[in-house]
């Protein structure tokens, strides 16, 4: 007997396609969140960081949906000011390039702009 369990091996190391973090999917969720939960609103300072949390938790639930289910998922949302200046923004992670990924998209309007980002790692 080698010790291999009934039913297969459980130590998957590898997602299969269906399970994999697909950063389209993953943009078009985000996507779809911030023009669902920004459109018409103003940039209000003392609202950003209840509403930033909202839209990360909303982003982190939808996503749990889409069967990520050995993922460990970040989701971070900048809110700010829209006044015309320039942001910049920078992340690094170290990570297998084979299973792990990440999406962003970003909403603007007249009063504001959000920047908000998911990464996907995947847990062996």
């Amino acid at each position: 007997m080698d010790g291999a369990q009934p039913g297969g091996n459980t130590y998957l190391i590898r997602p299969n396609y269906q399970h994999k973090f697909k950063p389209s999917v993953v943009k078009e969720c985000i996507r779809d969140i911030l023009r669902e939960q920004l459109s018409g609103i103003q940039y209000n300072p003392e609202e950003v960081p209840v509403l930033s949390r909202s839209l990360a938790d909303c982003i982190k639930n939808k996503l749990k949906d889409l069967g990520l289910d050995r993922y460990k998922l970040v989701v971070q949302v900048v809110i700010g000011e829209q006044r015309g200046e320039g942001v910049k923004m920078a992340a690094r992670c170290f990570w297998d390039a084979d299973t792990d990924s990440h999406a962003q998209d970003i909403f603007i309007n007249d009063s504001l702009f959000c920047v908000a980002a998911a990464f996907g790692s995947y847990f062996y």
